[in-house]
């Protein structure tokens, strides 16, 4: 692993209580300009953000263990993704590729048809946002294989669009009040090992689901499985060993599509440049965004070319998809990644997380399980005694940590999940920093 170099200090440092003053005054702003229903977790405003520091404007250095939900993976100013952007935005910000393409698109497409898993031959389409680059797979495979059913699992997450929040298992804040969605889209069990049956294996959870399929929907009417590896906004949900290549055996003997959902899991987050290859299987469409542009807006679908040359032309795109500074940073982002061994650096984060929280997930009496690969971690949040999920908990959790200037997130159906995404470039001192103030937070939170 290569030597990263921060220009601001990987320290902790408040010199306010957070929010601060002008963070204070920028929400009241907010308040008269923008609409309520855009949230955020952490009140503090952004200045300036390096390594797994966030500057506030106030002058607080806050430990990021966020990565702005798993997108800044190679940091939030890698120089490399900030040299190709000021590239490319002196020679044009945009032309459309449907009008007039680039080579940064096609440089693109070949690369991330490297990267993904399966020797066979590929073709990639570029969009804005992880919404986009599933509701676009659905488009491929229902016109592949001229059938209309989609199947997802529970708790997953697949986006905000139409057809993706019909995807989308929990409803609030992402379905309340916004329906009826798109139809023909069909919800079966996910293996989910903590709260599954004691003992069920990844192909008898598989079998589970599957049966449903058959009975329910019919197995000649699926176009295809769409499925998080590792979920994520559901929380960090790592399916038993055996259920992915289960699903996939099913998908190839009944003609239908497998996709592999890789907006957070993917693109080294987990210690591998795609969550499916700790499986070792290999989708016939992967959907990648979030941590491919070092922060650019990006996204993208890729798979086996006869699929997605299936669509006639003019069928894929979209005015700002591929835009040409997004490509040049995910090109830089992806440099980056090969460069400063990020891949292995996931793993070492794990193994830090492991560390600093392994014996305390054991003992205390709130904590059900820890849960993850690589820099993509949970703690999920119980009841004492029980397995009832405690989102009290977790929420408690996260609002000390915030006090001490550590950022963290809350996730899950049930809200009491807790997830560490750091960036991928965090120094280690700074993690562990980070780790043992959320573990104070959690022994207070179950004494």
């Amino acid at each position: 692993m290569a030597d990263i170099e921060y220009t601001l200090e990987q320290k902790r440092d408040l010199k306010t209580a957070v929010p601060g003053p002008k963070s204070r005054e920028l929400a009241e702003r907010r308040g008269n300009a923008i609409a309520s229903g855009v949230a955020s977790s952490v009140p503090a405003y952004a200045e300036k953000l390096d390594g797994g520091v966030i500057l506030d404007v106030d002058g607080n250095q806050l430990i990021d263990l966020g990565s702005g939900i798993a997108v800044t993976s190679v940091g939030a100013s890698a120089p490399k993704v900030v040299e190709n952007v000021k590239n490319a935005v002196e020679k044009f910000t945009h032309t459309c590729f449907m009008v007039t393409p680039y080579e940064g698109y096609v440089t693109l497409g070949e690369k991330i048809a490297e990267l993904t898993p399966g020797s066979f031959d590929k073709r990639a389409a570029l969009f804005n946002s992880g919404s986009e680059a599933v509701e676009n797979a659905v488009k491929i495979a229902r016109t592949y294989t001229k059938r209309s059913a989609v199947v997802v699992f529970d708790h997953a997450y697949h986006g905000r669009t139409n057809l993706t929040l019909a995807m989308t298992s929990k409803v609030m804040p992402y379905k309340q009040g916004f329906g009826p969605f798109a139809s023909d889209v069909y919800r079966v069990p996910m293996s989910y090992p903590f709260r599954d049956a004691d003992g069920m294996t990844g192909q008898e959870a598989a079998e589970r689901a599957l049966l449903l399929i058959e009975k329910q929907v019919g197995a000649e009417n699926v176009a295809a499985v769409v499925i998080e590896p590792i979920q994520g906004e559901g929380g960090f949900i790592v399916p038993a060993e055996g259920f992915l290549p289960t699903l996939t055996k099913w998908c190839q003997d009944n003609g239908a599509v497998f996709v592999a959902d890789e907006v957070q899991a993917g693109i080294a987050r987990t210690g591998k440049w795609f969550s499916s290859e700790w499986e070792g299987i290999e989708p016939d469409l992967v959907t990648f965004a979030k941590g491919i542009a070092g922060g650019m807006p990006l996204s993208g679908v890729v798979g086996r070319a006869e699929i997605m040359n299936s669509v006639h032309g003019g069928g894929l795109g979209g005015t700002y998809g591929g835009n040409p500074v997004a490509c040049a940073a995910a090109l830089g982002a992806i440099e980056t990644i090969e460069e400063w061994g990020l891949n292995e650096r996931a793993l070492e984060i794990e193994k830090i997380i492991k560390e600093e929280l392994g014996d305390l997930a054991e003992s205390s009496p709130i904590v059900g399980e820890l849960r993850g690969r690589g820099a993509m971690m949970a703690l999920e949040f119980v009841e004492p005694g029980s397995k009832k999920p405690n989102a009290d908990a977790a929420k408690q959790i996260a609002a000390k940590c915030l006090e001490q200037g550590v950022v963290i997130l809350t996730c899950g159906t049930f809200g009491n999940n807790v997830r560490l995404l750091p960036p991928l470039v965090i120094d280690f001192d700074l993690l562990r920093d980070g780790l043992r103030v959320f573990a104070k937070a959690i022994e207070e939170a179950g004494a």
